[in-house]
């Protein structure tokens, strides 16, 4: 939660390629007190069967910049496996589970009492993110 002197972030995941949010993604949150200052790890979570991030930590008094680091990969290898098992005589249409993107790294400015919540919409070769409400 926001507060004056303080910023708050939210996530969710959608994968575009199945038209689904993206569970069990692990989500990193990391800030800093300015442009020139080093990144600070504050913690993570993981993605629910909503896709969301319901438990990300707190942003540090002062923090100007926050970035938000998206494992992918495990998630698109589960999902590979998912299908395969699924479609077992089907040819699949990702190359063996790996993404193109292994890991996406979030990077976005903040100011004192706003949140701020950043989709990703992810798909094994592309993403797209946005300020949402």
């Amino acid at each position: 939660m926001s507060t004056s002197t303080t910023a708050s972030v939210s996530t969710h995941i959608l994968d575009t390629s199945i038209g689904r949010p993206a569970e069990g993604v692990a989500v990193r949150l990391s800030a800093r007190l300015g442009r020139e200052a080093d990144w600070q790890a504050l913690g993570g979570s993981a993605t629910d069967a909503d896709g969301r991030c319901k438990d990300l930590p707190a942003l540090p008094e002062g923090t100007t910049h926050v970035r938000l680091d998206f494992a992918v990969e495990p998630y698109f290898e589960e999902s590979a496996k998912k299908q395969a098992d699924a479609q077992q005589d089907a040819p699949a249409n990702r190359d063996s589970g790996a993404a193109f993107f292994p890991e996406v790294a979030i990077t976005f400015a903040v100011v004192p009492g706003e949140h701020y919540h950043v989709p990703l919409l992810l798909n094994p070769f592309g993403y797209s993110v946005y300020r949402g409400s």
